[in-house]
């Protein structure tokens, strides 16, 4: 078992820094990251001594090292590295392996079929396991329905269904003909589903009839209804139960996943280009309606394989479970298990209910080895003051992951001492935009508290100084200076790529701005401290200020709003909404409630204010932007002085107000 080096009190403050794990000799041999380099060497004459010359080459030498992972995962005919990537202009506009074929689905269907491939388990209890095999037969028979359905190449497929093996199931078949996946999970609310799937022209959408949170069942009958017709290009609606053993229409005019799978049909995947579209993942909607984020077959393939199996160490022999609903990019990056050959464990429902230990007693059940969750749920597991260890026996238990949110030193230091002794703790940074994280772990390297180990393999990320020049030991904007295939091959109705560019290339010229702010530490650690723009995140869920806007603003009474979510560091901060109300409006308290009685319904239960404060005015830039960042370096203790410019903003008395406002809200915040 690693050496874990004995960290201060969990109880107490933990330095940043502080070392909480070590590899042993042997670990560090038998990880599959050392077979790699094994196979580089023996193969291509490269030899690396340590991780950071690895990294080094892998950064500096892309075509070779994309080409080398290629080979080693036996993806189809070597490639010379000149065909390897075809470069734009500096990061934007690179293809990957032109001309090159290949399908998500055949990579997954090279594992044996005996082998154990999916175990999902709802809030209830409920179970359900499947095999290679059966998941696969599964995938081939929802192919076929979808083929009658009409769904072919490049046709969309809009799903809202739970984390189960149906849902995974679906993917594939939708994968295996050239389909593009998208989903929303249930719990969202009609506006933010239409706002995503309206974009996309969805020709078959997917629906559960109902989903269970919180030991309370919630129908989708209106939602159907609602989504149903405000997608005029739909040509049919598959209800799928959330009961393995019932069905339900919903009261719409659909097909029964019964009906869609009654005939058995071989799975053939259909060979298609390399950046063939995969899925359309959304961003959080933060300057409008959000961005419908396209990834290809093969960028995908690359990446996850290269994450899951070099940097998470998974293969046929793990359990991996990352808890995550089906609208976060984290539940594709769990079906990426399926590619590594490994065992993925789902879970519908509240984490924390009917107690604590209701995920852990699930690890203890199915034997997790790689348990994944959000830095939040973590922060929240600490202050609930239970200790996984005293009540469970989590033997096979290798890695926690950590993402959603930086994890705090006492966040490490938690996972690492009361999970279950010699733990690594996987702290991962990456996004939707990428599918994948781009900093995180690796197990030949030590742990330490608030630091994530590495810059990935391939994935060149720097830290960039107000004037664009890479820094170390100090914080500055995380940028990406050469291309990684799993980036965004377009947005979905973005003709001339206007809006990607100005997404990510507009700030920094050729170069991938994220919007997070980053160290990297002199040994090559990084810290995340939060974001650099206005996203808020809630539970390890990222959602848009433009979400909550598109709500509260129409709510009879209120005449303007802001919204500042003051999470940091994996702790979860106070999400307060500030509102102007209409003079002829009725009391405050009334409008309070309404308005989070429509952000529960239309966004979720998730993003309910704190706190509704009413003011006179809100002040705006001299561009009418809303001053959501500002806001929020106030409340989290930057000197007003320094968090806005008086000059920068259209009205100074308003801005003086609102300052006194937020310098006295957090004065009163619980620490």
């Amino acid at each position: 078992m690693p050496d874990r080096p004995q960290a201060a009190s969990v109880a107490g403050r933990i330095e940043e820094g502080t070392l909480l794990w070590e590899p042993t000799a042997e670990h560090a041999a038998s990880a599959r990251i050392s077979g790699f380099m094994g196979w580089l060497a023996t193969e291509t004459g490269h030899r690396f001594d340590h991780y950071q010359a690895l990294w080094s080459w892998s950064v500096e030498h892309p075509e070779a090292f994309w080409g080398a992972l290629w080979r080693y995962f036996s993806l189809g005919p070597p490639v010379a590295d000149a065909d390897v990537l075809s470069r734009g202009d500096g990061v934007e506009g690179a293809r990957w392996f032109v001309g090159t074929q290949i399908n998500y689905v055949d990579v997954v269907r090279r594992h044996p079929e005996e082998h154990l491939a999916v175990i999902a388990e709802n809030e209830a209890g409920d179970r359900v396991e499947l095999t290679y095999g059966e998941l696969l037969a599964e995938a081939g028979a929802a192919a076929a329905g979808l083929r009658r359905l009409g769904v072919g190449p490049g046709d969309r497929v809009a799903a809202v269904l739970p984390n189960g093996a149906r849902a995974v199931a679906a993917f594939l078949g939708v994968a295996s003909i050239g389909g593009v996946w998208s989903t929303c999970a249930p719990e969202f609310g009609v506006n933010s589903m239409v706002d995503r799937f309206l974009q996309i022209e969805p020709k078959v959408l997917l629906v559960t009839d109902s989903y269970e949170y919180g030991g309370q069942e919630f129908s989708l009958g209106e939602k159907a209804r609602a989504l149903t017709e405000a997608l005029p290009g739909l040509t049919a609606t598959v209800v799928v139960p959330a009961n393995t053993t019932g069905s339900s229409s919903l009261g719409i005019d659909a097909v029964g996943w019964d009906q869609l799978v009654a005939e058995p049909a071989p799975l053939r995947p259909v060979p298609v280009p390399f950046d063939h579209p995969l899925w359309i993942l959304y961003s959080s909607g933060t300057t409008g309606p959000p961005k419908a984020i396209v990834h290809g077959h093969g960028g995908i393939v690359l990446e996850h394989l290269k994450a899951l199996t070099l940097h998470c160490d998974l293969g046929p022999g793990d359990r991996f479970f990352w808890f995550s609903t089906t609208g976060w990019m984290m539940w594709n990056f769990l079906v990426g298990g399926l590619l590594a050959g490994a065992t993925i464990v789902c879970f519908d429902g509240n984490p924390m209910w009917p107690d604590p230990g209701r995920l852990w007693d699930l690890a203890e059940r199915v034997g997790i080895t790689f348990f994944g969750t959000s830095a939040p749920f973590i922060d929240a597991l600490r202050r609930t003051g239970y200790v996984p260890k005293d009540h469970h026996r989590l033997a096979g238990l290798s890695t926690i992951g950590s993402t959603g949110a930086p994890l705090s030193p006492e966040g490490f230091a938690f996972a690492a001492d009361q999970v279950v002794d010699g733990v690594m703790v996987a702290s991962v940074s990456g996004g939707t935009d990428v599918c994948t994280a781009f900093i995180g772990s690796c197990p030949l390297l030590p742990v330490r508290a608030g630091e994530m180990q590495c810059r990935l393999l391939g994935a060149k990320v720097e830290a960039f100084d107000e004037l664009g020049r890479p820094v170390i030991g100090e914080t500055g904007e995380l940028v990406i200076t050469e291309p990684m295939p799993s980036m965004p091959i377009f947005f979905w109705d973005d003709h001339d790529g206007g809006r990607l560019h100005d997404s990510y290339f507009s700030v920094f010229p050729g170069v991938w701005r994220h919007g997070d702010w980053l160290k990297i530490t002199e040994s090559g650690g990084c810290v995340v401290y939060g974001r650099s723009d206005a996203t808020l995140n809630r539970g390890g869920i990222r959602s848009g200020a433009a979400d909550f806007y598109r709500v509260v603003d129409v709510v009879p009474g209120i005449t303007d709003s802001l919204v500042v979510d003051t999470t940091e560091l994996g702790s979860e901060g106070r999400l307060y909404l500030f509102v102007v109300l209409d003079a002829q409006a009725g009391g405050a308290a009334e409008l309070t409630e309404e308005v989070r009685r429509r952000i529960r319904q239309e966004l979720s239960p998730r993003h309910v204010p704190d706190e509704v404060v009413a003011v006179e005015k809100l002040p705006r830039t001299l561009n009418g932007k809303k001053i959501e960042v500002p806001a929020r370096r106030i409340l989290l203790g930057t000197a007003p002085e320094t968090a806005v410019t008086p000059g920068a903003v259209d009205d100074r008395d308003a801005l003086g107000a609102f300052v006194d406002l937020l310098v006295s809200l957090r004065s009163e915040a619980p620490s």
